[in-house]
């Protein structure tokens, strides 16, 4: 039986590889071929072996189409037959933790034994926006509560009320309710220290934003580690990174595509939230000096290069911060570049074309049909 949790490192990798997807649409393209093309990842990322694939919840971002986390896993579930899928994460604050666990339960139902449920605590976008997805003004009361709703969520998706709690008669459906069956694995997500010693103490696996949050990364690992508290999820930590990584067939090329995730990230963090732009507008940008620091800055923490200047890289990283997982976000303009990233990733790792275990059940499958 797969482990739900931990994955198995592949080719020449350090850990298990995998993939978060932010759906992102350039300039030109539509949110439908933003979309479609996360379809090719997830069947690119499961012929290639990496374990995962997840979706990051985003809200009021021209250059996102991810603020659907669940509906976009469903369609991915159709697409694939084997990569877990999962949320990097849903935003728990912004919803009801029944709808949390009802939408989750109901992927589930789609793709037994492969989906996660990655929970964070941001509202994910600006305070206007939180304030209109959450109704209320007063945002920080959301986060707060954030393990009293992690608790709520948790007793809907085993269906554990207690005799005599208000919500001991409701189910989240499908569910338990219906009849044994599995549920998604929660991971906490998280950028500092709070959710890494929540998941510690609560025994749960961990997912550290470190491609936008570089300088808390080693800290917020260190802190998970020593709260950890052995549970019936988990006899020890395990912690995946996520990593801006882009490989290109030249370096020349892959600073191109990066740069234009960056100057997507500058005119986003000074109020200018717009498409990402095309390599050879983010060329002509005339940057300011404050904006050219922040430009820098923000690419000296993506692994980006050559295939074997990135798996060297990622090597590092890895030995530098002992993650037992990388999870790799390729955020530039072109679909197709984020796609040539993963397949030449894949290949500086030599992970398998199949993966044995897929072709195993493929085969099994035709020879099912063909009975």
């Amino acid at each position: 039986m797969r482990d739900a949790i931990r994955g198995e490192a592949r080719g020449t990798a350090p850990v298990p590889l995998s993939v978060l997807d932010l759906v992102t649409v350039g300039e030109g393209r539509t949110a439908s071929q933003a979309l479609a093309t996360s379809v090719e990842i997830s069947r690119l990322a499961e012929r290639r072996g990496y374990h995962r694939h997840w979706v990051a919840e985003h809200h009021s971002m021209p250059g996102v189409a991810s603020s659907s986390p669940a509906v976009i896993l469903a369609h991915l579930a159709a697409h694939t037959r084997r990569i877990r899928l999962g949320s990097g994460g849903v935003m728990l604050p912004n919803h009801a933790p029944l709808v949390i666990a009802e939408q989750f339960g109901t992927l589930e139902a789609l793709a037994p034994g492969r989906v996660d449920l990655g929970l964070g605590r941001a509202p994910g976008t600006d305070g206007a926006t939180a304030a209109a997805l959450r109704r209320t003004q007063t945002l920080g009361e959301g986060a707060d509560d954030f393990p009293e709703q992690l608790s709520e969520l948790t007793r809907f998706l085993d269906d554990t009320f207690p005799d005599g709690h208000p919500y001991a008669r409701i189910h989240a459906v499908p569910g338990p309710v219906q009849g044994p069956k599995g549920r998604p694995p929660i991971w906490l997500l998280g950028s500092s220290g709070f959710s890494a010693r929540l998941a510690g103490l609560l025994g749960l696996p961990f997912a550290f934003a470190h491609h936008f949050s570089a300088r808390n990364t080693i800290p917020a690992l260190d802190l998970y580690r020593e709260s950890f508290r052995p549970s019936a999820v988990l006899d020890a930590p395990y912690a995946l990174i996520g990593v801006a990584a882009l490989a290109a067939d030249e370096a020349k090329e892959a600073h191109r595509q990066v740069l234009t995730g960056a100057l997507s990230m500058l005119r986003l963090r000074t109020g200018r939230p717009g498409l990402v732009p095309t390599p050879e507008q983010a060329e002509a940008y005339a940057f300011a000096p404050a904006e050219r620091e922040f430009v820098d800055g923000w690419l000296a923490n993506i692994v980006y290069g050559t295939p074997d200047e990135v798996r060297d890289g990622l090597d590092a990283l890895q030995k530098r911060t002992g993650a037992d997982e990388l999870m790799l976000t390729a955020n530039a303009h072109s679909g197709d570049a984020r796609l040539r990233s993963y397949e030449l990733i894949a290949d500086a790792y030599g992970l398998p074309e199949v993966a044995p275990e897929l072709a195993s059940e493929l085969v099994s499958e035709l020879v099912s049909e063909l009975d």
